[in-house]
């Protein structure tokens, strides 16, 4: 029987599922916490792929969403904010090297809004705008039916538009400030409610019981 892997590298998490070709369901599916100390991420991923590689038949291919900026064509990850070790990093060179499978790569958000146009909300549509929230900010654009990439694969970066150019800015993971991503990420949000409190500002939760039950 032939597999494909289908891999989502995040800044919090690494996920991997198998699925047998032509299927929509997972056979298995693993993850992982995306850093931890003395390992380097990338022995993480391999270590995750390891442990969903099906023992019986032939993995035909190996599909990998990852943050961006990142080249699809070449398969190289420009730089992703949040996994600072990856600067010009060949992912797919390396996996492939490593694994002896036809390796894919495209950004994360681009193939969630391709596949929510395909199969979800966005059915039936043909202009689609996708903007996925967690501890970075992308999107994903759909046009006249075709997914917006630019000739390099670096169109539709939305969380790198920027949204105040002044110099004191929240500084956005890629060393630029006043991006959407340093104001509406996990991370943005979280260092954002830190420094105000660390300022002395009271929330308008505190007292609240829900907000108690929250936290």
């Amino acid at each position: 029987m032939g597999y494909v892997i289908a891999i989502d590298i995040g800044g919090t998490q690494l996920r991997a599922a198998v699925y047998a070709s032509e299927s929509r369901q997972p056979v298995q599916i693993q993850r992982i916490q995306t850093h931890a100390p003395g390992e380097k991420v990338f022995e993480r991923l391999a270590r995750l792929t390891d442990s969903v590689w099906p023992k019986d038949g032939t993995v035909e291919a190996i599909g990998v969403s990852a943050p961006g900026p990142l080249d699809p064509h070449t398969g190289v990850i420009m730089t992703t904010p949040n996994i600072k070790e990856w600067q010009n990093f060949p992912l797919v060179a390396e996996l492939t090297a490593r694994f002896k499978v036809q390796t894919f790569l495209a950004n994360d958000a681009n193939l969630a809004g391709l596949a929510e146009w395909r199969y979800g909300a966005g059915r039936g549509h043909h202009n689609v705008l996708y903007l996925t929230v967690s501890t970075g900010v992308g999107g994903g654009v759909i046009i006249d039916d075709r997914l917006l990439q630019g000739s390099r694969g670096l169109a539709a970066e939305l969380g790198h538009v920027t949204l105040d150019a002044s110099p004191d800015a929240p500084l956005c993971g890629c060393g630029f400030r006043g991006h959407l991503e340093s104001f509406s990420s996990g991370t943005g949000i979280e260092r954002f409610v830190a420094d105000e409190l660390a300022a002395g500002r009271a929330s308008s939760l505190t007292g609240r019981p829900s907000a108690r039950k929250i936290a």
